[in-house]
């Protein structure tokens, strides 16, 4: 019995051994990678100038409010709620298209960026599969790594792959 139990002891510390594991800061991954900072860049470009168009909306709006205002005063009352009624309705249909561009812009930029993570997770496993690692942990914000030694951390070498592959 006793020797069963040394074999099995001695069994298991061998199949320890044999596992390779190293962990990636995903965070720091994810903010090192140069095509996710240009996909942000991009996106955040489209969203500066969905801001701007806006704010100009916005202010050519306000305006048409004062004249309308201005005018209101020598029409009668049925006709300046009339028009002050069509001016509302176009200003809410004014207001739910740019809403509805904002909402595409941000489901674009979330589809993108879902893009990116897969590359980023097939990557890491490539790199795991052809490096003989049994398992690659993630670590940084919510990780899993609450330590590790620094000959185990992968995010440099990865980050590094990534990188080269995206400016080729």
């Amino acid at each position: 019995m006793k020797k069963i139990i040394m074999l099995a002891v001695v069994l298991t510390t061998m199949a320890c051994q044999q596992n390779k594991i190293g962990y990636v800061d995903s965070v720091k991954l994810m903010d090192g990678y140069q095509e996710k900072i240009d996909v942000e860049a991009r996106f955040k470009t489209k969203a500066d100038a969905m801001t701007k168009k806006r704010d100009s909306i916005s202010q050519s709006f306000q305006m048409e409010l004062q004249a309308f205002q201005t005018k209101a005063q020598s029409m009668s009352q049925k006709n300046a709620q009339e028009e002050y009624g069509q001016l509302q309705q176009r200003g809410q249909f004014v207001g739910q298209q740019l809403q509805q561009e904002e909402q595409q812009l941000q489901q674009t930029s979330q589809a993108e960026m879902d893009t990116l993570v897969k590359k980023v997770k097939k990557e890491i496993k490539d790199y795991g599969k052809a490096n003989g690692y049994t398992y690659i942990l993630g670590g940084g914000d919510g990780g899993a790594v609450l330590y590790g030694e620094d000959t185990k951390d992968l995010t440099e070498t990865i980050l590094k792959i990534l990188n080269d592959k995206y400016e080729k």
